[in-house]
């Protein structure tokens, strides 16, 4: 017999076994997590040290703990501390994202810098409650953690590749890139953002996410180029595979998700069977694909996303004893998370919204009333996107079109099969589908649980929406991206929802799936000899596994669960191995044959950065991405980005693929004739009153004139001041003109003086090395540019120049 005193010794033995088992599973966790600042520095080992660093320091002291406390505060958080610092830091950014514009307005660019201060202020406001806590499990740290090292290795190898920032590859890139970086310019020096390559116009296109750049720059002064070819897009890898590992966690209750879905994030994707996808990065959609490093929108979207999919998961499952200011905190993080998505993707927010009103409908049948929750959030969703549509993109029209099936044959055409647009759009359609089977295996924690159902419609409408739209730029395709974490969850579920025996089934069956696609993809094509059979390296996969699920599963002897953990473990393997090939292929940076930028442009930008207003303009004879191209793509930003200033006109197109091959001379005209006029004309028949008129109308303070479009007209050197020549780059500097009688008849108590901020002198002169012009009012000092050598196989000498100060930038 179990005395009272006995068993409350057994009682308390237990719980000092459970408090040791929690302690030691936090040591491990804490042990496994210098993982990840490892992982960072090792990622960008190609930068100054004091770069990482400064940045790490930013993102922990402006993000990750102000983001944490307002998270926690506002949902209650998830009951595991660590996908709450997870959770937190995406939501840290959609803050920033909102605070930093309203900073901007009363010229405040370091307003993100109050938000720890908010945040404090909000943690003592707010009234405190016991948050629920559940230690999270060593291994699925580590594992996570090895995830981590997976993305870090790759981003050395081949992340860290594909935008050079050196060298004459640096000259190289398509327009992307230097679309970005000026976007970024423009967010970091002006609000609200005009078109900075085409000054004139409001930025019609979705900008939240240069808002961190932009920040990040202010506060760590890392140079603009950095933050959006290297740290910002490895931080927002990183941060994708830490957010899904957190909602895998939240939607199964259970801590062996993190790993599945930190892993699946990384080497898994859409089925991409066909030898062809590797060629054609377009169609890649994992988080690693071409698209989501060039693209800081697509990325940042899909960390603001990953939360907002966890409070809309705490919202719709109905927690006992909820309180109104509960309720209310949760609206208020959605509504944050809502409207920062609305500025920077529009992709994003119609793919949850069909998820969202597919479990509003779920609710509503099965409870037989209204659901208010989803209905709320809905609404909210419809008023970000109609203020987004109007008041910021100006009511805009979208160049995506309704033309169902020519994604797939756009597809067709590149890959020379045209008449086979129905065996391409089978094989794309069942490759994008392959994700979601994980779904199958859903065991919902909760009765009437509406995660599954919005995951299942959001997925559906991203792959629907794709095939039913068309952009020419292929804009519709980011609706696949978009919708691929919601697959990455549902196979995160599906295999988070098994037995521990079950999972040595399912690893093994993800081997035979990698086999079966590997195999299908490099043996088919020794017996495919036309362009018609492109189905065939999927059949030949699907039919070995086939004979793989059959053979594992007469070996096994079963029972139903195990033959269905088997099937959608293979076929869930079969999105593996493609990924991986096609993220090898992808360590050839993708870079035109010609250089876009003018040798010695970007040291030209920069001095024009360094001696500049951020109010100043420039105007060039650059509007093409190649240079005299026969057909030119009017896609030339890369001024307005390494420069950091306004350029007039430089390029003005935006969706256009970089091929040169348009049926007419120049791919479109641009919408002022008069002004495009006057900005040539300054670079081939340079008059004072043409430049006058770019002075005083426009705003035009520099010339940065390429010589490989045209020849430096013979007067300019007289009516500007030469500034600045490197390679085939000239940058002259604009002045007022002088007045009619310079030099006024002396007086008994004056003397001649020279007009302020005029050269004297000859105005054709050109200072040799040592040599500084006349100084009149205004001082001036030598300088010699200290540049590195030129990244070009032909050019000349940097020439000696006079500089006066300009305005600091960080």
């Amino acid at each position: 017999m179990i005395t009272p005193g006995r068993r409350a010794q057994r009682m308390s033995a237990g719980r000092g076994k459970r408090a040791a088992r929690v302690r030691g599973a936090r040591v491990a966790a804490l042990v496994s997590l210098p993982v990840l600042p490892l992982a960072w520095f090792v990622g960008l080992q190609e930068q100054p040290p004091w770069m990482p660093g400064a940045y790490l320091g930013y993102l922990l002291v402006v993000i990750v703990v102000p983001g944490t406390m307002f998270w926690r505060r506002l949902t209650g958080g998830t009951g595991w501390f660590t996908t709450d610092v997870v959770l937190g830091t995406a939501f840290g950014l959609a803050v920033e994202a909102l605070f930093y514009p309203i900073g901007m307005v009363f010229s405040m660019p370091f307003a993100a810098l109050l938000m720890p201060a908010l945040a404090f202020g909000m943690y003592r406001a707010l009234p405190r409650r016991k948050l629920p806590e559940r230690p999270t499990p060593w291994w699925a740290t580590a594992g996570v953690m090895v995830a981590v090292g997976v993305v870090a290795a790759w981003f050395v190898r081949v992340g860290s590749q594909l935008i050079p920032l050196t060298g004459p590859s640096a000259l190289r890139p398509n327009s992307d890139a230097p679309h970005s970086l000026a976007l970024a310019a423009e967010l970091t020096h002006h609000f609200p953002p005009r078109v900075p390559y085409a000054d004139g116009k409001w930025v019609t296109s979705h900008w939240a996410a240069y808002d961190h750049i932009a920040s990040s720059h202010w506060i760590t002064s890392i140079p603009l180029d950095v933050l959006t070819y290297r740290m910002v897009p490895f931080g927002l890898l990183l941060l994708t595979v830490l957010g899904a590992a957190a909602v895998g966690m939240q939607l199964t209750g259970r801590a062996v998700a993190a790993p599945i879905a930190a892993g699946l994030t990384v080497v898994a994707g859409d089925l991409a069977a066909w030898p062809w996808t590797v060629s054609n990065r377009l169609f890649t959609d994992t988080p690693f694909a071409l698209g989501q490093l060039t693209n800081p929108t697509q990325a940042f979207s899909t960390v603001l996303l990953l939360p907002l999919i966890a409070v809309t998961t705490l919202l719709l499952r109905r927690k006992p004893g909820q309180t109104r200011a509960q309720l209310f905190g949760l609206f208020v993080a959605a509504g944050v998370l809502i409207a920062a998505l609305a500025l920077t993707k529009a992709t994003t927010l119609p793919v949850y919204a069909a998820g969202l009103a597919s479990a509003w409908i779920y609710l509503t049948v099965r409870a037989g009333r209204l659901n208010l929750r989803a209905l709320v959030l809905g609404v909210g969703v419809a008023a970000a996107y109609a203020l987004t549509f109007f008041l910021v993109l100006g009511g805009a029209q979208s160049g995506v079109m309704f033309d169902p099936g020519a994604t797939f044959e756009y597809m067709a055409d590149q890959m020379g099969g045209g008449s086979a647009v129905a065996v391409i759009a089978a094989v794309v359609a069942i490759g994008w589908l392959m994700p979601a089977v994980g779904a199958l295996l859903i065991r919902r924690r909760l009765p009437r649980d509406p995660m599954p159902v919005f995951l299942v419609f959001g997925f559906l409408a991203a792959l629907t929406a794709s095939s039913l739209l068309y952009d020419d730029g292929q804009a519709q395709l980011f609706f696949v991206r978009t919708g691929f974490i919601y697959g990455v969850l549902l196979a995160t579920w599906g295999l988070g929802s098994l037995e521990r025996r079950q999972y040595y089934v399912a690893a093994i069956a993800l081997l035979i799936g990698a086999a079966a696609i590997y195999w299908g993809r490099y043996r088919s094509p020794d017996s495919c000899t036309s362009a018609e059979c492109f189905a065939q390296p999927l059949a030949v996969a699907l039919v070995i596994a086939v004979l793989g699920i059959g053979v594992f599963g007469l070996v096994l002897r079963g029972s139903r669960r195990t033959w269905a953990v088997i099937a959608v473990a293979v076929l869930l393997g079969m999105t593996v191995s493609s990924t991986a090939v096609s993220l090898r292929e992808f360590a050839k940076p993708s870079l035109t044959e010609y250089a876009s930028i003018a040798p010695g442009g970007i040291e030209a930008a920069r001095f024009i950065r360094r001696n500049s207003g951020s109010g100043d303009l420039i105007a060039t004879n650059l509007h093409c991405h190649r240079a005299r191209a026969s057909h030119c793509l009017t896609g030339s930003y890369w001024i307005a980005g390494y420069a950091e200033r306004r350029v007039l006109v430089q390029g003005w197109a935006y969706k256009t693929r970089v091929d040169d091959a348009y049926p007419h001379g120049v791919q479109s005209s641009y919408w002022d004739e008069e002004t495009l006029r006057l900005n040539d004309e300054a670079f081939t028949k340079p008059t004072r009153d043409v430049l006058e008129t770019l002075r005083n109308r426009y705003g035009v303070q520099w010339l940065l004139l390429d010589e490989r479009v045209s020849a430096p007209p013979k007067n300019l050197d007289r009516l500007t001041e030469l500034r600045f020549q490197y390679g085939t780059v000239r940058v002259y500097q604009v002045y007022a003109r002088p007045p009619a009688n310079p030099f006024p008849s002396p007086t008994p108590t004056t003397s001649p003086s020279q007009t302020p901020g005029f050269p004297t002198g000859s105005p054709t002169q050109t200072p040799s090395p040592g040599q500084t012009l006349p100084a009149g009012n205004t001082t001036t000092q030598s300088f010699t540019p200290s540049l590195p050598p030129p990244t070009f196989p032909t050019g000349t000498l940097p020439t000696q120049i006079t500089t006066t100060p300009g305005f600091p930038s960080p």
